[in-house]
């Protein structure tokens, strides 16, 4: 049995919380430079040229790549041969992101109530998701989530009749109905599978997925494929000004589910979707 420390796990997802809010993942930069080679209108290619501008800027001069430094989504991989000691995990999580978003000088976004609103001052409670695995060691990811995007996603609880073509209808018309909000080019995160909640959860991991990896089951990743190349023919583009570029990239997870259901998720991010990862 390995004992972690709390504190670590603060001190961790204090740094992580800067980190990814300065510093875009460089499978998102490559594949902004990518669509950026493929664009040739003016207007598109123009804007890209400003994401790109941004994001380098942001590195280096350690300040956010976006105004809206999102609501802390923490995932922890938390191995069953751990002992926290030094006190309780949730607490320690928010710890972490109260210093990051107040010593990273980030902008605090959670109100403490849905409705009657208030801002909490310090960007907590994270958004804690927590799984047992094998082994001694925690992973940590922190992935910010702005709600420009977050906003614009959706989940239907589809009858196994709708089949795949249900699916597809699905995230186009998600997509074309996002339109500009999001500001693309996006990147879409799907989860297939499980209970209404669990899909919600699967197209949030998914997000966390790098856009150029793919699908381990050979049918879903031909499906990510022909969704992304589907999107990029809406000619959304570039903030919503046209062009090829609407999406960066379409991850797909899913989960076995229950033979009355066929549960979908689409989580839609923008074109800062951020996350960083440790392992203690």
């Amino acid at each position: 049995m390995r004992e972690i420390q709390a504190s670590m796990i603060t001190d961790t997802i204090e740094r992580l919380c800067i980190e990814a809010n300065q510093v875009l993942p460089d499978d998102i930069k490559k594949s902004i430079q990518a669509c950026r080679s493929c664009e040739d209108g003016q207007i598109a290619c123009g804007i890209l040229d400003n994401i790109i501008e941004n994001y380098e800027i942001a590195e280096n001069e350690q300040v956010p790549i976006c105004q809206d430094t999102g609501m802390a989504c923490v995932f922890l991989e938390i191995g069953q041969d751990v002992h926290i000691t030094g006190g309780d995990l949730s607490e320690a999580v928010d710890e972490g992101v109260r210093r990051g978003y107040t010593n990273g000088y980030l902008r605090k976004s959670v109100v403490k109530d849905p409705v009657r609103r208030g801002n909490t001052g310090d960007n907590t409670p994270a958004m804690l998701y927590t799984e047992i695995v094998p082994g001694e060691n925690i992973k940590i990811t922190v992935g910010p989530k702005g709600f420009g995007s977050e906003n614009m996603s959706a989940i239907r609880m589809f009858k196994p009749s709708a089949g795949i073509e249900g699916i597809k209808d699905f995230i186009l018309e998600t997509v074309e109905t996002a339109g500009p909000n999001p500001c693309p080019p996006m990147v879409v995160g799907v989860g297939i599978g499980g209970t209404f909640d669990k899909a919600a959860l699967l197209a949030k991991k998914a997000l966390m997925r790098p856009v150029d990896s793919e699908n381990e089951d050979p049918y879903y990743a031909d499906l990510e494929k022909e969704m992304l190349e589907k999107i990029n023919q809406l000619g959304i583009g570039p903030q919503g000004f046209g062009g090829k570029t609407t999406a960066l990239g379409l991850n797909i997870e899913t989960m076995p589910t229950h033979i009355a259901g066929m549960p979908c998720a689409i989580n839609i991010s923008c074109h800062v979707t951020r996350h960083k990862t440790e392992v203690i």
